[in-house]
């Protein structure tokens, strides 16, 4: 099999055919495009979700956390514990476990989130060091925002810049092969994409500002994320390639080593919709975040306007940086 995630079809067989018992309890299930799960608990509700660090050799124990708090953060509620797995292999030492855990620490201080067990462990069953969490938040009833919840007509906005997150993996794990590519100056400043990687704020302003929908923008890219929250909504969508924002730093990688920018992990990107995108931005803009409608909700069709032509968006296959680390083997 072909390393990422499964292909649309298959997962989605696989999750619908093994759910176990269905409770009263959960308001929303996790699936394709949803990847919360949100649990009744009377006045308040928790907040569930979990995901693993598979793509990155360095600032793992950082995008761990990240990735994980964002997931939360896409229901527009607070995150406030993670549980940590790390699986070594054989050939780490203990200051590696240490430093990785180190990482991890100083993240969720940063976030104000506890750190609430998990399980370590060597084993000849990995030959990288793999770390999954799962993370924990709370909101009041029925206020965490479902992927699903898009409505035909709603403004599509992106946080930030696109492809944080894969451009700052390409230079931390190959920063010689990209040293004649960019400068030394954009080299650091690709590095420091890792600083960016979080949307909890973005999220609880989404969340307050009542919001649609929200997902945030990870492996498969912005087309990905896009797919997901139209397949769980039941509708359509189009948009606009040169809308999307990128770095100048992130295009001439992606020029470089022929990846498609809008399918390329983007941690540290929100996707929201909502019925005044225009009036979401300001408010973004206040706590120093930045927004781009890059199009909108319609009711069927999954299209993206690229030089004035419609081209049809299939499903998503594997993330861009799965081919790029072949590329590099």
């Amino acid at each position: 099999m072909k390393i990422g995630k499964l292909n649309w079809d298959d997962l989605n067989s696989i999750i619908d055919n093994n759910r176990g018992s269905i409770r009263d309890d959960i308001r929303i299930r996790g699936g394709i495009g949803e990847d919360c799960s949100v649990i009744n608990f009377g006045d308040y509700e928790c907040v569930v979700s979990t995901d693993p660090i598979t793509g990155a050799d360095h600032n793992s124990g950082k995008l761990a956390v990240h990735i994980n708090c964002n997931d939360i953060a896409s229901s527009g509620v607070e995150p406030i514990g993670i549980l940590v797995t790390i699986l070594a292999p054989e050939t780490c030492s203990l200051y590696d476990i240490k430093s990785l855990m180190s990482d991890i620490n100083e993240e969720t201080k940063k976030l104000n989130i506890e750190v609430l067990g998990g399980h370590t462990e060597v084993t000849s069953a990995v030959n990288k060091m793999i770390v999954s969490c799962t993370i924990i938040g709370k909101g009041k009833r029925n206020s965490a925002v479902s992927t699903s919840g898009a409505l035909p007509g709603d403004d599509i906005v992106v946080t930030k810049k696109l492809c944080l997150e894969g451009t700052s993996i390409i230079v931390n794990d190959y920063e010689e092969k990209v040293k004649g590519i960019l400068t030394p100056e954009e080299i650091q400043k690709a590095k420091n994409y890792t600083e960016y990687l979080s949307v909890v704020k973005e999220g609880i302003i989404a969340g307050k500002f009542k919001v649609n929908s929200m997902h945030d923008i990870t492996e498969g890219g912005v087309l990905g994320a896009l797919w997901e929250v139209s397949e769980a909504s039941k509708l359509g969508f189009k948009v606009y390639s040169e809308r999307m924002p990128l770095s100048s730093i992130t295009k001439k990688l992606c020029n470089r080593y022929n990846i498609d920018p809008l399918r390329f992990i983007s941690s540290g990107s929100m996707l929201i919709t909502t019925h005044n995108g225009e009036k979401l931005i300001k408010e973004l803009n206040k706590s120093g975040i930045s927004g781009t409608i890059i199009g909108e909700i319609i009711k069927d069709g999954h299209i993206l306007v690229k030089s004035n032509k419609e081209e049809i968006v299939t499903p998503p296959e594997r993330d861009e940086l799965f081919d790029f680390h072949e590329k590099m083997l």
